[in-house]
């Protein structure tokens, strides 16, 4: 793929306190969106609090797009029904891997950032990038809106396909 600075690995770890859909649960499943690029995750059957633990990888080509989370409950004999939507901007997660290329050999467990949860993004609660077992990693709960309820856990991991970002 040509421009392509690497692959963002996004593990969709679970979600928290999802909204009733159906009669007294929902069937969730995650879409994950940046630019055309469209992935999704298994549906779990009747779970407001699902464990999905799927491995999501997106190739980034352009680090300004944001990454676009929608929940939605699978309906068989209707039109899946909305259960929230998030996003956020990875450039603070490129911006932490410049600064651990340029400073090299971190010891493991080094948080090289924090972004402060705002009005500006969807983070219920302060996210930390990472230095972990030889990788740059970001754990993040987002708030899901246009909702009365909901968060997803998620963790991100880039896969380093080029040598872009190392200057």
């Amino acid at each position: 793929m040509e421009n392509m600075l690497g692959l963002l690995r996004l593990h969709v770890i679970r979600g928290v306190n999802l909204a009733i859909r159906d009669s007294s649960s929902s069937d969730p499943y995650v879409i994950v969106r940046m630019g055309k690029q469209k992935l999704r995750t298994r549906v779990m059957k009747k779970n407001l609090n699902p464990e999905w633990n799927e491995d999501l990888t997106l190739s980034v080509t352009d680090p300004i797009l944001p990454v676009k989370i929608m929940v939605y409950d699978r309906d068989w004999f209707s039109r899946d029904d909305k259960m929230g939507d998030a996003f956020f901007h990875i450039d603070p997660f490129l911006e932490a891997i410049r600064i651990q290329n340029q400073l090299g050999g971190l010891p493991d467990g080094t948080v090289i950032m924090k972004i402060q949860a705002s009005r500006q993004n969807c983070l219920s609660e302060e996210s930390k990038i990472v230095w972990h077992k030889g990788k740059i990693v970001q754990n993040m709960f987002l708030r899901l809106q246009n909702v009365e309820c909901g968060e997803v856990e998620l963790q991100l991991e880039w896969i380093d396909v080029s040598d872009v970002l190392c200057v």
